[in-house]
């Protein structure tokens, strides 16, 4: 799939500018919608490594992948993590196909990403978000015993 182009030709506003240039609707639409920075994840506090479980955070709908109380998240969930141009580079939790983060490196968006696609659904399609294989918090027990491997 090729991304959209604008009428005039342009490239795409995510291959035109930086982060920091951005508007806050360019910003919010980089969200793929794959939850997977909602999953609920472990830090070993000798090493630093993180481990991500298949337990989504207590706001997160898994069905949909999106966040019940997106708005007011920070109010109800304290340690949900407000992405920002300046903070996404230092966030090393943050899965490998994450648009935040791919672009901070310099790379562009895959082929499955809903910008590229046209396809809200395309990040689904593609097995990259949560859908079918988290579940919620309240499903959850010992955070240990619920560890994955399939975020990167």
């Amino acid at each position: 799939m090729t991304p959209k182009a604008a009428p005039d030709d342009t490239q795409p506003f995510w291959i035109e500018k930086t982060l920091d240039q951005m508007s806050a609707a360019e910003w919010e639409s980089l969200c793929d919608g794959c939850a997977r920075c909602c999953l609920e994840k472990l830090e070993d506090s000798e090493t630093g490594e993180v481990s991500y479980t298949e337990i989504g955070c207590g706001l997160l709908d898994v069905k949909a992948c999106r966040c019940t109380n997106y708005r007011e998240r920070q109010r109800f969930m304290p340690d949900c993590e407000r992405l920002t141009p300046g903070n996404i580079a230092f966030l090393k939790w943050m899965p490998s196909t994450c648009a935040y983060k791919l672009l901070s490196e310099g790379k562009d968006l895959p082929f499955w990403h809903p910008l590229v696609s046209g396809d809200p659904d395309s990040v689904h399609e593609a097995g990259i978000s949560i859908r079918g294989r988290a579940v919620a918090a309240t499903d959850a027990g010992d955070l240990e015993d619920h560890i994955v491997t399939w975020p990167k």
